[in-house]
């Protein structure tokens, strides 16, 4: 047994990771933001002199889709950038033996060579709409690696691709594509309405990963790797908006029209990433296919879904 943080614990991600660590016999501490707001130091502080943990996932971001970001330039490049800066300080004063920071692919350059490879990394800038958020989480990266080299601080970081299942976030505000994209398939059903808009033209590539899944790779990570260099995790499959659409227009039989809607943007043209490194290093590779993962998560949706 083992003393554990998850900070992030109460969200899609986090819950589930703190829940498959109870399952295996851990004491599991969980950062909520009611109760730690990891952008101030002193709560960072007081959450790592309360938990004393042993072993931190840092889950804990300020996300969303497009609009999301748009919206929110400044508030998501400050709150992750305090946040990851924070609890890798913290880890350091208090000589935690392991850190897992989760970082995201939206770091990546908007034109990187698909499929996105780690060392890539640094050969350009993001795609602009969500460029603040990923340029905070890179930050990070440089400060775990710094943090390795001056204080033997065992940080690691991993890159997860666009994730998605049960328990998702479906606020058309703030959700990513999957979930939006169920949400108002089944309440134009509801509504008897023969229409929905997209964002965009359909053409953008895109992969996902199953949430379980991607429990699944954190948990590999924290046991087998200790290394410094960023690692993705994900499928290796890359989809087009357009085709997605019509699996999830499959799942929950929508037959009316998708309009698409080319005033809105884009976002990143594509985005597939080299999976390999997290194989060969961890032995991590996804199990859950995406026609299977969507149809879970629309049966999710519906169970749980109040009109």
């Amino acid at each position: 047994m083992s003393r554990v943080l998850v900070t992030g614990g109460g969200g899609f991600v986090g819950s589930r990771l703190a829940e498959r660590l109870r399952a295996e016999g851990h004491a599991v501490s969980v950062a909520r933001r009611r109760d730690y707001d990891l952008t101030s130091m002193d709560a960072m502080q007081r959450l790592f002199d309360d938990t004393d943990p042993e072993l931190v996932f840092h889950l804990a971001a300020e996300v969303g889709g497009i609009g999301a970001n748009r919206a929110n330039p400044g508030r998501y490049w400050y709150a992750n950038l305090m946040m990851g800066a924070h609890v890798l300080e913290q880890a350091r004063l208090h000589a935690t033996p392991k850190l897992v920071i989760a970082g995201t692919i939206c770091s990546y350059p908007k034109f990187a060579p698909v499929p996105f490879r780690e060392e890539d990394l640094w050969n350009g800038y993001p795609e602009e709409t969500n460029a603040p958020y990923g340029v905070a989480k890179k930050a990070i990266l440089v400060g775990a690696q710094s943090y390795r080299e001056q204080y033997g601080t065992n940080a690691i970081f991993l890159l997860p691709v666009n994730l998605y299942g049960p328990g998702d976030n479906f606020d058309l505000e703030t959700s990513h594509v999957i979930p939006a994209l169920i949400r108002k398939m089944v309440e134009a059903q509801e509504r008897g309405e023969a229409e929905i808009v997209l964002w965009g033209d359909g053409s953008p590539t895109r992969e996902f990963l199953y949430v379980d899944d991607c429990v699944e790779g954190l948990a590999l990570a924290a046991d087998r790797y200790d290394g410094a260099d960023p690692v993705n995790l994900g499928t290796g499959e890359e989809i087009a908006i357009s085709d997605l659409a019509q699996l999830i227009r499959d799942a929950t039989g929508f037959e009316g029209v998708i309009r698409w809607d080319t005033s809105k943007p884009n976002g990143q043209p594509r985005r597939q990433l080299d999976t390999s490194r997290a194989e060969e290093l961890f032995g991590f590779t996804a199990a859950v296919r995406l026609r299977e993962g969507i149809a879970r998560t629309v049966d999710w949706f519906r169970a749980n879904h109040r009109t």
